[in-house]
């Protein structure tokens, strides 16, 4: 069993972000759009992600979200004993952690310094880190869309190395900035506009993708049926 361990209008139907990390926070220190200046401090995080009046998304729409995903694991067969969450924000993943699954073992990471002293993250640049360690799910919602392609190039590669099973990857692309993202409840100043076969290609040589943002560590001793995954 694996184990895991914890940046035009829309079409008809219009749907906000599902991301309360639709934001230009998540930038690394080089090859991130936007600098260490102050940009991502307390007034930033208040707007995009404490207001109930302008948030995306709270507790509530990412304990959904946290149990999805749980739960596809737990069905898939895989053990989840460890998570790393890359660009946790305001650590939403990690309360939930706390709170229904306390024998998890948690890491989480970002490159915001207020966020990081505010939340209690250890501050991480992805494009230019990895840990030794390998966990069973790795989390990174909303971080990709912020680096230029060297550094979202990069960061998928220290993603594929530290994961041992799952990772959860939101990352929007041009097509959903053109049919799925509402940009009147959506911060979309600095996020690169990329295709979706960038990722996939990136992704490819080390997962398949298994449905709903999953993608399975394609070393990892789980099998799947024919319509469970991609090749």
């Amino acid at each position: 069993m694996v184990s895991v361990v914890a940046v035009a209008v829309p079409s008809v139907p219009t749907k906000p972000a599902r991301n309360p990390r639709s934001t230009a926070k998540n930038s690394p220190l080089s090859g991130r759009v936007h600098d260490a200046s102050g940009t991502f401090d307390e007034s930033y995080y208040e707007r995009f992600y404490e207001s109930h009046a302008s948030r995306v998304y709270g507790h509530h729409e990412v304990e959904h979200l946290c149990r999805g995903v749980t739960e596809l694991l737990a069905w898939y067969g895989a053990d989840l004993r460890s998570v790393l969450d890359v660009g946790a924000g305001t650590g939403l993943w990690r309360d939930w952690f706390r709170k229904n699954k306390p024998a998890v073992r948690y890491r989480s990471t970002e490159w915001s310094a207020y966020a990081c002293e505010r939340y209690g993250h250890e501050r991480r640049d992805i494009s230019r880190w990895r840990a030794k360690e390998r966990f069973d799910l790795v989390v990174c919602q909303g971080v990709l869309p912020y680096l230029d392609d060297d550094a979202a190039a990069r960061a998928i590669e220290n993603l594929a190395a530290m994961c041992a099973g799952f990772l959860y990857l939101e990352a929007i692309t041009t097509r959903d900035l053109r049919d799925v993202v509402d940009r009147e409840r959506t911060d979309t100043e600095g996020m690169r506009g990329r295709s979706g076969h960038f990722y996939k290609s990136r992704l490819k040589p080390h997962f398949q993708a298994v449905g709903c943002g999953l993608f399975y560590r394609r070393s990892g001793p789980l099998s799947f049926y024919e319509l469970e995954a991609t090749s």
